[in-house]
């Protein structure tokens, strides 16, 4: 079996755990880690209501978080790991980080960066999507489920 796959569903994993933390923080389960060199160096999730801040999404606080460990601001030997497809804010974050691989569980349908804002990434980023989909997207159904 393939050994990237295989690293990229273990780092799929951690993201989700950390999903699970705003989950039961009641926060939108969206988990996201940074990985340099094969070593997570930033682990982050969804902390918009427990700061009050819409900017406080799991990608914007792992960025800041892995631009702190490296003494820079930009993550040109990082991949970032996230349950859900970056938002158009996030990933235009995600571009001027300079960040050359993001690797994303489920699409975001309504708000992903996708429909709305494809040129917000820098053009040679590579993206990987559908790891670990369905797992990634059953725990926002199960969030929005217990909010309506």
């Amino acid at each position: 079996m393939n050994t990237q796959i295989l690293g990229d569903e273990y780092f799929m994993r951690q993201a989700l755990n950390e999903a699970r933390y705003a989950f039961e923080k009641d926060e939108v389960p969206i988990g996201a880690v940074v990985v340099c060199q094969n070593r997570i160096i930033a682990r982050a999730h969804n902390l918009t209501e427990t700061l009050t801040d819409v900017t406080a999404h799991a990608e914007m606080q792992a960025i800041t978080a892995a631009a702190n460990v490296l003494g820079g601001k930009y993550l040109t030997d990082c991949t970032l790991y996230v349950t859900v497809e970056p938002c158009p804010m996030c990933a235009g974050a995600l571009g001027w980080s300079q960040i050359p691989k993001i690797v994303y569980g489920a699409p975001d349908i309504k708000r992903g960066y996708r429909d709305i804002a494809p040129k917000a990434l820098h053009p040679k980023t590579q993206i990987i999507g559908g790891v670990l989909e369905q797992e990634c997207a059953q725990l926002m159904q199960d969030f929005f489920k217990n909010k309506r």
